[in-house]
């Protein structure tokens, strides 16, 4: 989960639980005008106009990486909340397994042969499920991703967790403080194909080139896959191979919540240091233990409601993606950045004083 505010992850994704994720034509670009002109890209055919009205009546269809996770459960609820507020259908398609890209792919050509009038999609992975996302373009559909992106020119515009700078810096950061700035440390990640993860970690790797982090050392890199008993197992298998490690970073809801449960029942506890992406309602139990001492996440079911908001601005043509453009969601004024991203917000960091203060 980034998931910000806020993940999940998460946010996180919210990513983003995260987060982390509406119009009868009073005017403005009708889904059969869409269709006719080609489609296909970030940069949408027409023009905005950030005075349309709002329609109503129409599908939404979101597509996590995974069902049944808390996560995108979450951020999905949060999405679900927004589109029937808006006077839409809300509907959730998806694979059980966070790695079944196939999966996903399936899932897409559903949705557009369902004829929804905009999807939410987090992807499993960057390129596999364009050539279904442009075809969903090409019939009218406006793509959102969330969570986790697609390459631009597959999706309309991205709703991100958060900077992945600021994440990926400042999970490090977090890290460093605890372990005083002094050890070797892993990252747990999720699937190898992720796209957030892999920005995440980019940034953890500029961030550690600081020379106030020349006592550091990054020693690994692992994959639970977001998988529980994967990552638990993973968790395990760090600190066999690097007895004396000094700290994990989990940039996933799923695997900071395996190593959480791993460290706590071992002699770790206290003693290796976690921190990452997690939702308050998994690592509050691990943080009044004593197993972790801070993460950070943004909010999933925000993440959810900017995805689902952006979805519905996008097939009212008040926005068509392009950088610069802005749009009110909620009480929040955004404004689309390069290759069609928009940032929920800055994460949130979570311990013993505030943990309580939240509920997801």
């Amino acid at each position: 989960m980034r998931t910000s505010s806020i993940r999940r992850t998460c946010a996180a994704l919210a990513a983003a639980t995260s987060l982390a994720l509406a119009v009868t034509a009073c005017g403005g670009t009708t889904k059969n005008d869409v269709k006719d002109s080609g489609g296909g890209s970030n940069t949408a055919a027409g023009t905005a106009n950030p005075d349309a009205a709002l329609k109503k009546g129409l599908t939404v269809g979101f597509l996590p990486k995974q069902v049944n996770n808390p996560y995108f459960t979450t951020a999905d609820k949060g999405g679900e909340k927004a589109v029937t507020e808006l006077g839409s259908t809300y509907k959730e398609v998806g694979p059980s397994s966070a790695t079944d890209t196939a999966g996903q792919v399936s899932y897409v050509n559903t949705l557009t042969q369902q004829q929804v009038d905009a999807m939410a999609v987090s992807a499993q992975d960057p390129g596999a499920l364009c050539t279904a996302l442009k075809q969903a373009m090409k019939n009218g559909i406006k793509v959102v991703t969330y969570d986790s992106d697609t390459t631009p020119d597959c999706r309309n515009a991205f709703i991100s967790q958060a900077s992945g700078e600021d994440l990926g810096r400042t999970e490090v950061q977090l890290l460093a403080e605890q372990i005083g700035y002094k050890g070797e440390i892993a990252i747990l990640s999720a699937a190898q194909t992720a796209t957030n993860q892999n920005a995440w970690i980019e940034y953890m790797k500029e961030e550690l080139k600081d020379p106030k982090y020349k006592d550091i050392k990054l020693v690994k890199t692992a994959y639970g896959n977001d998988d529980a008993q994967q990552s638990f197992q993973q968790t395990q298998g760090l600190l066999q191979e690097y007895p004396n490690l000094k700290g994990i970073i989990s940039p996933t809801t799923v695997g900071i919540k395996a190593a959480a449960q791993y460290l706590s029942g071992s002699k770790y506890k206290g003693k290796v240091k976690l921190t990452g992406l997690g939702t308050p309602n998994d690592m509050r139990k691990y943080v009044k233990n004593g197993t972790v001492d801070a993460f950070e996440l943004w909010d999933p079911s925000k993440l959810g409601d900017l995805a689902a908001r952006t979805a519905v601005a996008l097939a009212s043509g008040q926005i068509t993606g392009k950088e610069g453009e802005t749009f009110k969601a909620g009480d929040t004024e955004y404004t689309i950045g390069k290759d069609g991203v928009i940032n929920l917000g800055k994460p949130t960091v979570f311990d013993a004083k505030n943990i309580d203060q939240f509920d997801f």
